[in-house]
């Protein structure tokens, strides 16, 4: 795009003017080779003996002139691209420039002069840069359209505090930097320039001298827009959406979250329906989600990011939603119609790691930033990418800054923060003498922690209503404490031993299931320790672990028997809800990224069909009841909420809990997970409750199973009740008339 131009002046007034004083030969050469700290000194108009010295550079113009009030002067070629004068005027007047690159002037611009511009970042934005306490990094930082001393343009800034020299490159330059070098602002490490006459959708990069002498191109870490894969260039950025999700936003921090209803169907946007922008996921997934009864959506990472098998857990754009799919106003647009469906969405965030991509954040000045300077601590030995300094002042900024930034401009209602183990442990995968020991001795990362705190504490002072969720697969205590008290402060935490135990125990033969009955049960003894989501994620799901209702043992049908009967006993379980796309209709498939969820299953035209739509119809009728039913939610880190039934029945696979509602009231849940009818089978249950009725079943014909069922209602005799258990199902009972 070319620079603004403005109407060329109807007069030419005659040449005034005498030869520049020559630049210091050090700072020339400093200057043309992108290694200059101020080229603001040498560039632009400046007093000089004799008047104004006016001096541009414009490499490849034929002629350059300035403008000052209707009289053009031509400037003298100094070589290099450089072209001056002295005008012989008292005081620095308004000007613009001429610039001409055809031997004949016929295309010549009139344009502003980048270098006759005050900084356009602010001394408490800068402040706050050194301080690290910048919670709004987005709008110092990156290249943001404005209006500057009365001329629209574009303000580049970026943190590059080992660089001797940044330039602004771009599509407007054909990627050369020359022409547009940017001044230091001191001890805060960035670096500015506002360019007259660019505006949205420009495409750019800062083009980096680093203190070693090496050249190179960098995307802006702050970018809010970026190319699509496998172009990597940035895109200024400005959004003009509008939303109409106030009604969400206000009242969705009405009720804790732990005290909420909260079941999450985790997707993976390109390949939900493969091929769907993010306007038109907007116009298909909302009513999908709501139709099943989920709380939430959680999108796997939707930040930029080159290499699509990653599936976003390797980010170069942290700033910028990934643009397979469309722009950050498309993004918005699709967020804004999954709230006004009523449907929370969570994302996905990285803050453990990136790639090592030379055009991105990796040693970003030419040593090393974002990362240790410490080789041992910058590689993350497990993903081939770098790991974050969170003790860096600026790094950490960066992330908190970021996790505010999802929330405040994208409206997310929660935060899933993946892989915080590898962040808390100094020795994550490594080998004795391959990390060292804190200040303490001990193998914990503090700075980590410190960040997570920081990170935490902010998300939830900014952002009422929003949830912070840790993928956190150890026993570091208090995860979901709050962080005045010593804890990490997330809202929630992933169940990693409840997913792994239970699944284990789900895949033996049933004749073998009392041998690791234990497996299904020792998740009490910690259910309060955190504040827990139950994960059937993506990571279940790929690699060989097979989908959920091909890791279940027996014939199609006892492994979909078991596949609805472990649903049962998961949404009743204490902790929230989360399973992943395709296995709400037991694809049997593993998930790939390049075909998504096997949809043609649920078609009328396929044999089985009626099988897969029984599932989906199940996991409709969880969420439904669930939502209905306080008792499965309202007291999730409640001790005082839970009590066994029947937990050691290990020789008849047998598991009966009962859950409580703040009024006392209860649900029972009862698990069978043999493949045989019990009859008459004893439960002891609360005296206060004088008949149940079944409010869900998963044996139940419509779901796909053998409709073994029990009559209503159901009366305890000397406080128990004497069920008929379907074979490898769940049943919920409610007192009689709920």
């Amino acid at each position: 795009m070319a620079l603004h131009e403005t109407s060329r002046p109807e007069s030419a007034g005659p040449d005034r003017h005498s030869t520049a004083p020559p630049l210091d030969p050090a700072d020339r050469d400093r200057l043309l080779s992108g290694a200059h700290h101020d080229p603001h000194a040498l560039l632009g108009a400046h007093p000089v003996p004799g008047g104004i010295a006016f001096r541009a550079l414009r490499p490849f113009a034929r002629a350059v002139g300035v403008v000052v009030d209707g009289e053009r002067t031509a400037l003298v070629s100094e070589g290099g691209g450089l072209f001056s004068a002295v005008l012989p005027l008292d005081a620095i007047p308004a000007y613009t420039l001429l610039v001409s690159y055809a031997e004949d002037g016929s295309d010549e611009r009139e344009v502003h002069d980048p270098y006759r511009f005050l900084p356009a970042l602010g001394e408490l934005d800068l402040h706050l840069i050194r301080e690290g306490r910048h919670e709004e990094l987005w709008k110092a930082l990156g290249a943001e359209p404005m209006t500057h001393q009365g001329v629209r343009g574009t303000r580049f800034t970026v943190w590059a505090p080992n660089a001797r020299g940044v330039r602004v490159a771009g599509d407007f330059t054909c990627w050369d930097g020359t022409a547009f070098p940017m001044r230091s602002l001191g001890a805060s490490g960035v670096w500015e320039l506002f360019l007259p006459g660019i505006g949205e959708g420009t495409r750019y990069k800062f083009e980096i001298t680093s203190r070693h002498g090496h050249r190179f191109l960098k995307a802006d870490p702050m970018a809010r827009r970026a190319e699509v894969p496998p172009d990597t260039a940035s895109i200024v950025h400005a959004s003009h959406y509008e939303w109409g999700d106030g009604e969400w936003m206000a009242h969705r921090g009405d009720v804790p979250v732990h005290q909420a209803p909260f079941s999450v169907y985790e997707v993976h946007l390109p390949s939900w329906r493969p091929g769907l922008t993010y306007r038109r996921l907007a116009e298909e997934l909302p009513a999908y989600v709501k139709d099943l009864g989920f709380t939430h959506v959680e999108f796997m990472p939707v930040a930029q990011h080159p290499f699509a098998g990653s599936w976003g857990y390797q980010v170069t754009g942290f700033y910028a939603p990934t643009a397979r799919l469309g722009t950050p106003d498309d993004f918005k647009h699709l967020v804004d119609a999954l709230h006004r469906a009523g449907v929370g969405v969570i994302v996905d965030w990285v803050p453990a790691h990136f790639p090592k991509d030379d055009w991105a954040l990796a040693r970003f000045d030419g040593d090393p930033l974002y990362e240790p300077g410490d080789a041992r601590r910058a590689e993350h030995p497990d993903w081939g990418t770098f790991e974050f300094d969170y003790g860096r002042t600026e790094v950490r900024n960066f992330l908190v800054a970021n996790a505010t930034y999802w929330c405040e401009e994208f409206h997310i209602d929660g935060l899933r923060v993946d892989a915080v183990a590898s962040m808390l442990y100094l020795d994550y995968s490594r080998d004795p003498g391959q990390w060292s020991a804190n200040a303490f001795g001990g193998r914990e990362d503090l700075a980590a922690m410190r960040f997570l705190q920081e990170m935490n504490a902010t998300v939830y002072r900014r952002n009422p209503g929003v949830v912070t969720i840790a993928e956190e697969s150890t026993a570091w205590g208090g995860v979901t404490r709050p962080t005045d008290s010593g804890g990490l402060g997330f809202g929630l935490k992933w169940n990693m031993g409840w997913m792994h135990d239970s699944l284990q125990y789900m895949a033996k033969e049933p004749v073998h299931r009392k041998y690791h009955h234990n497996e299904m049960t020792f998740s009490m003894v910690y259910a309060y320790s955190e504040n827990y989501v139950l994960p059937i994620s993506h990571d279940e799901v790929v690699h060989g672990k097979q989908a959920l209702v091909s890791k279940m043992p027996g014939d199609w049908w006892q492994r979909r028997a078991n596949h609805r009967a472990y649903l049962g006993f998961m949404w009743a379980h204490p902790g929230k809800q989360l399973l992943f796309m395709g296995q709400e209709f037991a694809q049997g498939a593993e998930w790939s990224e390049a075909h998504g969820p096997e949809w043609w299953l649920l078609d009328p035209g396929y044999a089985s069909a009626g099988d897969h739509r029984g599932v989906r119809d199940l996991v409709r009728d969880l969420n439904s009841r669930y939502g209905a039913t306080p008792a499965l939610w309202e007291r999730d880190t409640d001790p005082g909420g839970f009590q066994w039934s029947l937990g050691d029945a290990a020789d008849d696979n047998v598991f009966a809990f009962l859950r409580y509602d703040t009024e006392g009231t209860p649900l029972l849940c009862v698990s069978n997970f043999s493949p045989v009818v019990r009859q008459d089978y004893r439960l002891w249950v609360p005296d206060h409750v004088t008949a149940w009725q079944e409010t869900l079943n998963t044996d139940a014909a419509r779901y796909g199973g053998s409709d073994v069922t029990n009559p209503d209602p159901v009366k305890p005799e000397d406080g128990h009740l004497r069920l008929t258990l379907p074979p490898l199902a769940t049943l919920w009972l409610l007192p009689y008339g709920m």
